[in-house]
């Protein structure tokens, strides 16, 4: 039987990889909550399995699985064996992964649209995770990223696909639009449900039932989550996570771990010693 793995989670980054975050990790009893993004999340499994909610279907990616998520998309994850799961991530921003678009066709590209279901593509996945441990390890910078852009080329000529046109926006869209801005305008702003209901001429309950539908998150959780990024942002400028929680709006210190550990499985004083 195998061995139970620990939470054991270590974010890092590196200046081969600007403006992104990469992550070596272990998990066992860490259930994410529903989380999003602003860059792509792109895992690769290496022990055990995990088992994760994308675009409302359960996912299950195991060895050698790459369980992409495209920025902006609600996702959960937990452990989908008795063990746990190990895995390399890579959150290479959309600016980046456009570039590198740009460079393969030799023409301005749009950003590339990753698969809504788990990759299996064992080549692409040995690449990433080799370019993940070169890059972890710190040693010869040309032969890192040689591989990192040969495993990022790779990966986007076979899956990456044109991201999909908004549709026209409907009456609805157009208002869960508004919805995001106002709640978007001041993070410190202390919100009630009311007050966001009447920025759009719907009731309370309209409000809570339509944005949940529509974003997979209420309107709270979407908020905190939006907090999360910005205080990312600020914690990357090293501003002290109790000055990043209350830049963002969170009630204290203890309340903004909180939330970060359980969308990044990790604490922010942790995550920024990265």
């Amino acid at each position: 039987m195998a061995q139970r793995f620990h939470d054991n989670p270590r974010y890092w980054r590196t200046p081969l990889m600007p403006d992104a975050e990469l992550l070596t990790a272990e998990y066992y009893a860490q259930a994410f909550a529903p989380h999003w993004h602003e860059t792509f999340s792109i895992p690769v499994i290496q022990a055990g399995a995990q088992s994760y909610l994308y675009r409302g279907t359960t996912r299950i990616a195991g060895v050698g699985y790459i369980a992409a998520i495209n920025p902006g998309e609600v996702h959960t994850g937990e452990r989908h064996t008795d063990f746990g799961w190990a895995s390399r991530a890579f959150y290479p921003t959309a600016a980046w992964m456009r570039q590198l678009a740009s460079d393969i066709t030799g023409r301005k590209a749009g950003v590339p649209w990753l698969p809504n279901d788990v990759i299996h593509d064992a080549e692409v996945a040995a690449g990433l995770a080799r370019a993940h441990r070169l890059l972890e390890a710190g040693g010869d910078p040309l032969a890192a990223q040689t591989a990192l852009t040969a495993a990022f080329a790779l990966l986007i000529t076979r899956h990456g696909r044109t991201r999909p046109e908004p549709a026209q926006l409907h009456p609805d869209a157009a208002r869960v639009e508004a919805l995001k801005a106002r709640l978007a305008a001041d993070l410190c702003e202390p919100l009630s449900l009311a007050e966001l209901a009447s920025s759009v001429d719907l009731s309370p309950f309209h409000v809570a039932r339509l944005f949940s539908r529509m974003t997979g998150m209420p309107p709270h959780a979407w908020r905190n989550q939006l907090r999360l990024n910005s205080a990312q942002a600020l914690l990357r400028q090293g501003m002290r996570v109790s000055d990043a929680a209350a830049a963002t709006g969170f009630t204290d210190q203890s309340h903004f771990t909180r939330h970060f550990k359980r969308a990044y499985g990790v604490a922010p004083g942790r995550w920024q010693a990265g």
